[in-house]
């Protein structure tokens, strides 16, 4: 089989220097072909860490780190995000950066703060710029200002790098630390390679076994669910208990497997995977690279039991939707069918331009309030599969609202709900909402 023309972006995109700037309408002129082609395969390069977007600096490529690095970053990074320019100690810049202080403290105070592989943001202070590289820390100089050459050769002799922005020290500092978020946010959201069974212990049938093989290799492992492969361990399709129903014990597994199953990258969420197993009332789902070759497989308990720890561990670096679920209060009062009530106050960052509640943080509140309905009503987690959410009067700045949840239908699998959004007694928005249940892991 030919190489893909998505395979041909990311092998020229593997070529490029660390530091290119990308775009989708440069891929697609320089390799002619489509900017809908060139941003999927843009989107997976970001996926398998070629390339990042970086905030003010654009789409770059950049150095394919492990994993359990990804939380930090060089200063080399840190000169991209701030658009600074190297003036010395350029030996230094792949050095990792691992906490930033603002020089504005006397140089005797300042002293215990300065650690080695720490970044020292000043302005036009000569003694702080000598202080900050003679203990292991590098500087980052606002304001555009000039440096002797005494401070730059101190750099290059010290290998710490100095790094000149224009921007002011509020600007870099937000700037950094939004950056620094950003990398601990993603290292902290389970992916299927975290939790996937590998290859090595995951039992496999082939194309040509029959369902004789399938029968002897369910009873001596207890499972009832196989990947099928080719001759190259490429997945070609799944089978079941299901699928045997009636069959005769000869016949190939080709024949009666599911072809074209669903199937995972390791790169996903678990949070997604889950999704999609419940939706398909799916026990377990293959794990593939791009080319179809199984890796493993993730089962729906493993995927339960994962969800039901990340929710029990402290986060590092909150998400907004972090934010706006811890923000989410229950009542001491009972509303209606004996449920409890949930109040939430309206913060400035959870606002539009025009100071009003923001829709889509309304939907996740609302969402908060479904979620945590159904585990105290019936000890079960859930998805929101559908939601109508009709906003009657905007909700300003600082608003106190009150969410009085009702349950309407239960099924086995699914629930319907209405959740009503008062302030001061007056009704200003509704939410229809049908969620689907988790089976207990």
């Amino acid at each position: 089989m030919g190489v893909t023309k998505h395979d041909q972006i990311l092998e020229y995109i593997e070529t490029l220097p660390v530091g290119e700037k990308i775009s989708v309408r440069g891929i697609a002129k320089n390799l002619l072909v489509s900017e809908g082609t060139a941003y999927r395969a843009i989107k997976e390069a970001e996926n398998i860490g070629l390339v990042s977007t970086i905030q003010r600096v654009g789409t770059i490529r950049i150095e394919k780190k492990l994993k359990e690095n990804i939380e930090r970053l060089s200063f080399g990074e840190v000169s991209k995000i701030i658009e600074g320019d190297i003036l010395a100690g350029r030996k230094g810049l792949d050095k990792i950066l691992k906490k930033f202080i603002i020089g504005a403290m006397t140089e005797e105070n300042m002293l215990r703060y300065i650690t080695s592989g720490s970044l020292m943001i000043v302005g036009d202070r000569e003694g702080v710029q000598r202080l900050a590289l003679e203990n292991g820390a590098a500087v980052l100089l606002t304001g555009g200002f000039d440096v002797s050459e005494e401070i730059l050769s101190l750099a290059d002799e010290v290998e710490m790098p100095i790094i000149r922005t224009t921007y002011d020290t509020f600007t870099v500092a937000t700037t950094i630390n939004r950056a620094i978020s950003d990398q601990m946010i993603k290292k902290d959201i389970m992916t299927v390679e975290d939790i996937q069974t590998p290859i090595e212990r995951t039992v496999v049938l082939g194309v040509k076994d029959t369902l004789e093989d399938y029968q002897k290799i369910s009873e001596k492992t207890g499972f009832t669910r196989f990947p099928v492969v080719n001759k190259t361990n490429r997945l070609v399709g799944i089978i079941t208990s299901k699928d045997v129903v009636n069959k005769q014990a000869t016949q190939p597994i080709e024949k009666i497997m599911t072809k074209d199953p669903r199937r995972a990258k390791r790169h996903m969420s678990v949070a997604s995977i889950g999704h999609q197993m419940i939706w398909d009332g799916l026990e377990i789902i293959p794990v593939v690279e791009d080319d179809l070759t199984l890796i493993g497989i993730v089962s729906r308990r493993d995927v339960m039991k994962a969800m039901q720890l990340a929710q029990k561990q402290p986060q590092v670096s909150n998400t907004l939707s972090d934010q706006i679920t811890d923000e989410v209060i229950e009542k001491d009062s009972k509303g209606l069918s004996d449920m409890p009530d949930y109040s939430f106050v309206v913060s400035p960052q959870m606002v539009n331009s025009m100071g009003t509640l923001s829709f889509g943080v309304l939907n996740q509140i609302i969402s908060t309030v479904a979620k945590r309905t159904m585990r105290v009503k019936y000890q079960r987690n859930s998805v929101i599969e559908q939601m109508s959410l009709y906003y009657f009067k905007l909700i300003q700045i600082d608003s106190e609202i009150d969410l009085k949840p009702r349950i309407i239908d239960v099924g086995r699998r699914s629930a319907k709900m209405d959740v009503e959004v008062y302030i001061d007694n007056v009704i200003v928005a509704k939410a229809m909402i049908v969620c689907q249940l988790m089976e207990q892991a």
